[in-house]
């Protein structure tokens, strides 16, 4: 059963769970549109196919809120809002490592590179990371972070640091915030398509510590803003 968020005549918000892709990929998996899909057909009641415009992603491995368009109305009000990024996202992550600040800013040309797409990279971990670094940098992508808490921690490397951070990011670039933080030298826990890290202390292959927390738009008729935010994730609480 979906978690709502908000619904209203033209939008639905809904809290995705990690492992779950957010649009079908052709394997037949369901994913979130499909539960969303049925949970409208189901409540309204409705006989035939049920119209559900996707405007924006969380990768397979994060949680945290999903903005759905119900009609098409609400899918043009929302596009409109994420391609001029008045939409606000907020991210919490778990970060390898002690930052040197408390807060910053990165801003930088990285590219997509299609065989990371969910389901259909056959490469290891290490080529993937060798086609991250020279990969041609061809589009900008920009956040700020700030760090919220910090966690030293034992391995048997020796002494390491778990930091919570929060993230907002400006752009909305593919694996973006997945690609920054490891750039800057502080991945992800549990991301191991893009840390060089393997023994991290994350137990869940399924996920990894990155939780779409909030986000603030504006309804699709009239000027009213929505607010809406979640908890961090229960299961983070053991490294942070």
């Amino acid at each position: 059963m979906i978690k709502v968020l908000y619904e209203d005549n033209h939008i639905i918000a809904v809290v995705k769970p990690t492992g779950v892709l957010t649009q079908g990929d052709g394997s037949g998996e369901k994913c979130l549109m499909d539960f969303v899909k049925d949970y409208l057909k189901e409540k309204y009641e409705k006989p035939g196919n049920v119209f559900l415009g996707l405007v924006h992603r969380l990768d397979k491995p994060v949680q945290g809120i999903v903005l759905f368009a119900k009609t098409s109305k609400g899918a043009s009000r929302l596009s409109e809002q994420f391609r001029n990024h008045t939409i606000q996202k907020t991210y919490h992550a778990i970060v390898l490592g002690k930052l040197k600040q408390s807060k910053g800013e990165i801003k930088e040309k990285i590219n997509k590179i299609s065989f990371f797409a969910e389901g259909f990279t056959e490469k290891s971990d290490e080529e993937l990371l060798a086609e991250i670094k020279k990969a041609t940098k061809t589009r900008t992508a920009e956040l700020s972070w700030e760090v919220v808490r910090e966690k030293p921690f034992d391995t048997a490397q020796g002494k390491r640091v778990y930091t919570l951070l929060k993230v907002l990011p400006k752009t909305g670039r593919f694996h973006q915030i997945r690609v920054q933080l490891s750039g800057m030298g502080n991945p992800i826990l549990g991301d191991k398509k893009y840390s060089e890290i393997k023994n991290d202390g994350w137990r869940d292959n399924n996920s990894i510590a990155l939780s779409a927390t909030a986000i603030k738009f504006k309804t699709a008729t009239g000027e009213k803003e929505i607010d809406l935010e979640i908890p961090l994730p229960e299961e983070w609480k053991k490294y942070i």
